[in-house]
Parts: C-alpha cells; structure tokens; sequence
C-alpha cells in the first residue's frame, strides 16, 4: 500500500503527525524506525529535534504556508540593489561572480543586507524590478568614460555642424579580419546529439574595409594583404571618386589611421576629407561595428566556403545587395549605442 505524502497533509495534520513521531523516538523509538512507520524522512526528524534542542518557540507547530505577505526587502534595501545591480558588476562588490546572475544576487542580498532568500525569490524579484538576463557588451577597462562623454556631447556635434554648414558628408569607417572557421547561428538535432556541420580543414581569411552614412550609403573594398598605410590610403581614394562632397572621416584609433604617411596623404587633400578620431577603446560608438557584425554572422557565419575565393566572391556579393538596401544601413544607426548619430 503506497504511503501518503505528510506534505499533502492540512497544517493540523502536519503538526499533529510531527508530534506523534517526536513522542516516539521520545519513548525510545529509532528515528530510522520512527521514519518508516510514520512515512517521515529521517533528516526531518534530525531537523525536529535540533529545533527542540534549541529552544523557544514550539518547533513542531505549523507555520503558515505560501509566500510572507510583503517583500522580506524593504523599500530603501530593493533601491540600493537595483542601483547596484545596473551600475556595478559583482566582482566590483568583491562578490565571486564575473556576472550578475540569480546566485550572484542571492548572495549580495545575504552580504549586503542580510537577507537569505532562495534563488526562485530573488527571481521574482529581479521580474518585479524590470531586470531581465541579457548577454552583456564587453567594455573594456581602458575606455575613458570622460573622453566619451565629450565625444558624444561636445566633439561629434562640432562634426556634425561642420558638416551640414560645409555640405560634406559624415562617414564611419572600420576594418576587421574574416575567418572561414567563423561559424554563428544553430542548427536543429535530436537531444543530446550536437549537429555535425561538414566543410574545409583548411583555413583562410580575407580583410575588409568599410564605411556608410546615416543615409544609407556603404562603401567598402576586400583585400586579402595586411592592413597597411598603402591599403587605407587607396581605400580613401576609391572613397573620393564616389562622391563629390567633403568627407568627414570618423575612424578609431588603430595604428594605420594614425600613420605618418596615412596623415600626410591627408594633408594634401584636405579640401576634400578630413579625419576624426572616436575615444580609445569605444567601439560600440561606431555605428560601422554594426555592418561587421552583419557580415560576420550572415556573409560568413552561416556558409562554408571551400576556398579563399568563395569566401571573398560570398563576402562581396553580401555586401553588395546590401549597398542595394539603404535602409538596412540606416538600420544600423538604430542601436541605442550609435542612435546620437543617426540625426
């Protein structure tokens, strides 16, 4: 006959079945024996008897059930763990995690207000707080936060203004490397059996370089030498030709853009582009991250090239159709990162 569950049982029942096992054991009984013939588990009846031992109130009477009526947080504690929670990362707290999950928060709760909650509760908080996981942006340590303050509030309007007094034209330029072993996206299997993808041992990779507008336009060139003084300046050229406007040139700091010779070029065509350097280490503030990240993940995460040759001819062919597509570029501008640029 199969034994009923005591947590089915009403909360009189319950203390009623408490007290029954504790005066057995009480009266000599094993707690092994007492578990077996009153359908209890041994660690609660150890559990019973550490509370008695304790003192205070009786520890076999039932409590009342469900979740406490109010936030075991008060107003100013919830406060202060949002703010923390949205402003620092948990190592900054000298807490042992990298990132803020339900454990993470457990623990701050416990450490900083002394409050022990499950990780279902913390949960349920985190919900009732408008925190929802998110996979974070990587910032590195090295960014200034001044240097991007003035960038977005003094710097880039000076540019633009220069710009619509000038009749030029705003362009963001950036350079990455491609890899056929990129890969990005899933595929579906059945459980327990990752998907087995076939394609090329080989390894190879190409460069580009780009550049688009917040009115749609992209300009780009793939080469297959190192980025070098010689490959920026007859990108820069090809740039000139395409339009008949200034160019005013928003670039980071990598080394090429900062070259004497890169510098020199410009120098003797001022009159038609300039050069403007974002804050180091920020490139969530360029918005032509945005079409690298494109093609990464749908030029060439979601193919397999078999050659060098394949893989340009995809990666060109990609960016072409979308030179066809001016509002998928101004799309890009939409990031909240890069959104002070789309005006």
């Amino acid at each position: 006959m199969a034994t009923q569950d005591a947590r089915t049982l009403s909360p009189d029942a319950q203390e009623a079945l408490r007290r029954r096992v504790m005066e057995a054991v009480g009266a000599g009984v094993k707690p092994a024996v007492a578990a077996r013939t009153f359908g209890v588990s041994r660690q609660s009846i150890h559990n019973w008897r550490v509370r008695r031992a304790r003192g205070g109130r009786d520890p076999l009477k039932s409590r009342k059930r469900g979740r406490p009526p109010r936030s075991r947080l008060a107003g100013h504690q919830a406060a202060t763990a949002v703010r923390l929670i949205t402003d620092r990362c948990p190592d900054q707290l000298k807490l042992p995690f990298a990132l803020w999950t339900r454990g993470a928060v457990q623990q701050l709760f416990s450490d900083r207000f002394g409050v022990d909650v499950s990780v279902w509760t913390v949960g349920r908080y985190l919900a009732r707080w408008g925190l929802t996981p998110q996979k974070p942006l990587r910032r590195a340590y090295e960014q200034n936060p001044q240097a991007v303050e003035q960038w977005l509030k003094e710097e880039y309007p000076t540019i633009a203004r220069r710009s619509r007094r000038e009749n030029g034209e705003i362009h963001w330029c950036d350079q990455m490397g491609l890899r056929s072993d990129h890969q990005a996206g899933r595929s579906y299997g059945r459980r327990g059996h990752t998907p087995v993808i076939p394609g090329t041992g080989q390894r190879f990779r190409c460069n580009m370089i780009s550049t688009i507008t917040n009115r749609g336009r992209l300009r780009f060139m793939v080469f297959t030498e190192s980025f070098r003084a010689d490959v920026m300046i007859h990108f820069l050229k090809r740039l000139l030709k395409s339009t008949t406007r200034k160019v005013f040139l928003i670039v980071d700091r990598h080394s090429v853009h900062q070259s004497a010779q890169v510098k020199a070029w410009l120098a003797r065509h001022r009159s038609r582009i300039e050069m403007f350097y974002l804050p180091t280490y920020s490139p969530e503030l360029n918005p032509d991250e945005r079409l690298n990240q494109d093609v990464k993940s749908n030029a060439l995460g979601r193919q397999r090239p078999a050659t060098k040759d394949e893989m340009i001819c995809g990666v060109r062919s990609y960016l072409q159709k979308t030179q066809k597509r001016p509002q998928k570029v101004r799309n890009y501008f939409k990031d909240k990162h890069v959104a002070y640029a789309a005006a």
